[in-house]
């Protein structure tokens, strides 16, 4: 274990006892999000946030808040700025909207850092969920069209990123956003970093294509009628139709560059980690191999 993390137990709710548990600290990092349901969402996101800034005022600390693009509603341009306007209809993007004023209003120094899709380091986003589930079945799944570029941010990189932008927080503006662009891709980029690691692991037989399917969208529309999950899933579904990016020139001029993983590297090591894969090395291997001989071609 990291003998730079302590991992304590406290009510988020119990401001006092947070604090005791956290004094010495000067960031905090509200990263939680409620269960995927717009019942969930209403009835506890704006009380974690103001939790989170309770906490951060009670130690004279920053608050830094994961950001998304939920902000940005479906008519959302194909890059996304720091001042794009903010139109979300869906109900978790008017929450999201409202979580970040209220942050905006409330006098503590606050950093948001917004970003696209999280892979890596982790479970429970949708590349493991969706894309790679059944990935060792020789089967990709893909929730949007193949040819539509979305926003990625592999989580190892927007952790370095946080990390930086922390240690200049006091020569920033008492509420500052930035955005992180990570990876702008499209499912069939996806697609071609996955199939060389595929055949290196014996997923599919030599030269074979793995299977690509999306995502049974008309089935979750029927269940969404008696699942709120999947409910909120309809939702946000324009998310994987409508292309856009994160465009990251306030971050870069401040730090110089973005921490950027080569997305074949990244996709290698978040195999290993969720256990698909016997070697990360052997992997980015076979996907070098790969593009020198499309490039011979």
């Amino acid at each position: 274990m990291d003998h730079r993390i302590d991992w304590v137990t406290a009510d988020l709710r119990d401001t006092p006892s947070v604090v005791r548990v956290a004094q010495g600290a000067s960031v905090v990092v509200h990263a939680l999000n409620p269960v995927y349901t717009h019942k969930e969402w209403k009835a506890q996101a704006l009380p974690m946030t103001d939790a989170a800034i309770g906490i951060t005022r009670a130690l004279n600390a920053t608050l830094m808040f994961m950001g998304n693009i939920y902000n940005f509603g479906k008519d959302m341009p194909p890059v996304l700025t720091e001042d794009t306007p903010q139109r979300a209809k869906t109900v978790k993007g008017q929450i999201r909207i409202a979580m970040e004023e209220q942050i905006r209003h409330s006098g503590v120094r606050a950093i948001v850092i917004r970003a696209g899709d999280f892979f890596g380091s982790g479970k429970g986003t949708w590349f493991d969920q969706a894309i790679v589930k059944d990935i060792q079945k020789g089967k990709f799944t893909y929730p949007g069209h193949k040819d539509v570029a979305t926003a990625w941010a592999y989580l190892p990189d927007l952790a370095r990123t946080f990390a930086l932008v922390a240690a200049r927080r006091n020569t920033l503006k008492a509420f500052e956003v930035f955005h992180f662009a990570g990876h702008s891709i499209t499912g069939q980029q996806w697609l071609d970093v996955i199939q060389p690691i595929a055949q290196a692991q014996g997923w599919v037989k030599p030269d074979a294509p793995l299977r690509s399917s999306q995502l049974p969208w008309s089935v979750i529309r029927i269940g969404a009628l008696f699942v709120p999950t999947w409910a909120a899933l309809m939702e946000m579904r324009y998310l994987w139709d409508t292309a856009h990016a994160l465009d990251n020139r306030k971050l870069v001029a401040m730090l110089g560059k973005e921490p950027h993983t080569p997305l074949a590297q990244a996709v290698s090591m978040t195999l290993n980690d969720l256990g698909f894969t016997e070697d990360a090395t052997r992997s980015e291997v076979a996907f070098v191999r790969h593009l020198q001989a499309v490039n011979a071609d």
